[in-house]
C-alpha cells in the first residue's frame, strides 16, 4: 500500500516532519518520497505544482488522492489506516476533543515561535524593529507558559493529550523540536524540554528526523535571549 504514495517533502519543515512521523505510526514504511531543497526553490517545480497549486509542501499523493495541508493528510491517514499500526485518534470524545484541541492549538506555538526565531528572515531589514522583537519574544515566552502548564496538569510522563502516543503529539512534536535546536533556556520551559527528551528517540521521530539536523544537531541561538 505504501509504495502507492509518494511524499514530496523538505528538512526540517514542521509540517513535513510531521506527515513523515503519521507514516512511520502507521508503519507505512517505503512509500515514495523526494526530498527537495528550500534554499533552491525547488518546492516550486512543476511537479509539485501539478498537484498543489500553492507550490508547498509537504505534497502528499495516495493514488489518485492528493491532500496537500499536514493536518489533513495526517488526518486522512489516521482514517485510511485506522487498524493498522499506533491509533493516533481515541474513539471517546471527550478525549478525541483534547487531542483536536491540543493539534490545531499548535499553530499558535508555531507562529509565535516563528515570529522570533526566523523575525529577521520573515522581516525586511528597514523594517525591524527592537520593540516589534521584544512583544514577539514576550508572546513566545507567554505561550510557553500554557504549554508548560498543559504538560503540569496531565503529570510526569503525560504525552500532550494523556497517557498515550497520539496525533496531537505527531502534530506538535516538530514543533518543540526547534526549541532546544535554536538554544531556548531550560527554564522558560522546563516540562516542554522533559517531554522532549521523553519523545527524541521514538522510532517514528527517529526514523523521520531531518537529515541536515543529523548533519548540524545545533541550530543558530535565535532563541537563547528569550
Amino acid at each position: 500500500m505504501a509504495q502507492n504514495m509518494m511524499l514530496y517533502w523538505g528538512s526540517g519543515s514542521p509540517p513535513c516532519w510531521r506527515v513523515m512521523i503519521a507514516l512511520e505510526e502507521k508503519m507505512l514504511q517505503g512509500y515514495k518520497h523526494k526530498l527537495l531543497s528550500f534554499e533552491k526553490n525547488e518546492h516550486k517545480c512543476e511537479e509539485v505544482k501539478a498537484l498543489n497549486p500553492r507550490a508547498q509542501v509537504p505534497t502528499f499523493k495516495h493514488g489518485d488522492i492528493v491532500v496537500n495541508e499536514s493536518l489533513a493528510a495526517c488526518l486522512y491517514l489516521e482514517s485510511a489506516f485506522k487498524s493498522q499500526g499506533t491509533r493516533l485518534i481515541p474513539d471517546d470524545p471527550a478525549e478525541q476533543a483534547l487531542v483536536y484541541q491540543r493539534m490545531f492549538e499548535t499553530n499558535n506555538l508555531q507562529q509565535k515561535m516563528y515570529e522570533v526565531a526566523f523575525y529577521e528572515h520573515y522581516v525586511p531589514e528597514g523594517e525591524r524593529l527592537e520593540s516589534a522583537l521584544k512583544r514577539n519574544k514576550e508572546s513566545l515566552v507567554a505561550e510557553l507558559k500554557l504549554w508548560d502548564g498543559y504538560l503540569e496538569k496531565m503529570g510526569k510522563g503525560s504525552y500532550l493529550a494523556g497517557k498515550s502516543f497520539t496525533m496531537a503529539d505527531v502534530v506538535c512534536f516538530p514543533i518543540i523540536a526547534f526549541f532546544p535546536r535554536l538554544h531556548c533556556p531550560r527554564e522558560r520551559c522546563p516540562r516542554l524540554m522533559e517531554y522532549y527528551e521523553m519523545l527524541k528517540d521514538r522510532p517514528s521521530i527517529k526514523a523521520s528526523w531531518p537529515p541536515h539536523w543529523l548533519e548540524k544537531p545545533e541550530g543558530p541561538d535565535t532563541l537563547k535571549n528569550l
